[in-house]
């Protein structure tokens, strides 16, 4: 990273905070249910320097952040029909959908999966720093893993101690559940975690009574 853009600095520009993304850093930023950490998910060495400011397992994959529905083509190798009742639903908003993942993508971002984890963000400042940045980005909650996630940019510096590049200062978030994970399996919506959005009426309702929980998590 340039030092022009000195450790622990907080404050509240979206231009920074995209030029920090674009050098190969960490971000942290708000989203509706709390802050998130932001790197190029193309540039492997920021996917790395993330994986290890958050101590976090290389067989659990990232969540990435879309601006409108037609980045996915640039992430995702199919897009099941299934998926776009909850798109149009939910979207934006605290659903994550699993897509399998183009295969140019490094295996540390989807957890060796060959899947990827994709949402639109309803926070205004998320959605404006992926409109900036004119791509996709990670939005892993920033925290530890296994440990919860900061709701405020003064949590962030706290849990962090000046290892990100910038904090995008949003305010408080709503320190609600993570977004809700579907994924998609042998035909079917399979439920990956249970979050902010409850989606067993609409499984429902796609004549999918059945789903399956487990704990991956995204």
């Amino acid at each position: 990273m340039a030092e022009r853009f000195p450790r622990k600095f907080r404050g509240s520009s979206l231009d920074r905070a995209v030029a920090c993304i674009k050098e190969g850093g960490i971000v942290a930023f708000p989203t509706e249910t709390c802050y998130g950490l932001a790197v190029d998910p193309e540039c492997l060495s920021a996917v790395e320097a993330l994986f290890k400011v958050k101590k976090r397992h290389s067989d659990k994959a990232l969540l990435v952040l879309i601006e409108r529905r037609e980045q996915l083509l640039s992430l995702a190798e199919c897009i099941p029909a299934e998926f776009q009742p909850l798109i149009d639903k939910y979207w934006p908003g605290p659903l994550t959908l699993v897509f399998p993942a183009q295969k140019r993508f490094h295996g540390l971002l989807t957890g060796n999966s060959g899947n990827i984890g994709v949402r639109i963000s309803s926070h205004p400042v998320a959605s404006e720093l992926v409109r900036k940045m004119g791509k996709p980005i990670t939005a892993t909650s920033a925290n530890i893993s296994g440990q919860l996630p900061a709701n405020t940019a003064e949590e962030v510096e706290k849990i962090f101690n000046g290892s990100l590049d910038y904090i995008l200062d949003g305010g408080r978030t709503s320190g609600g559940l993570c977004s809700t994970v579907l994924g998609f399996n042998e035909g079917q919506c399979t439920l990956l975690r249970q979050g902010e959005i409850d989606v067993s009426a609409d499984l429902r309702a796609g004549r999918r009574p059945c789903f399956e929980q487990n704990k991956q998590k995204i």
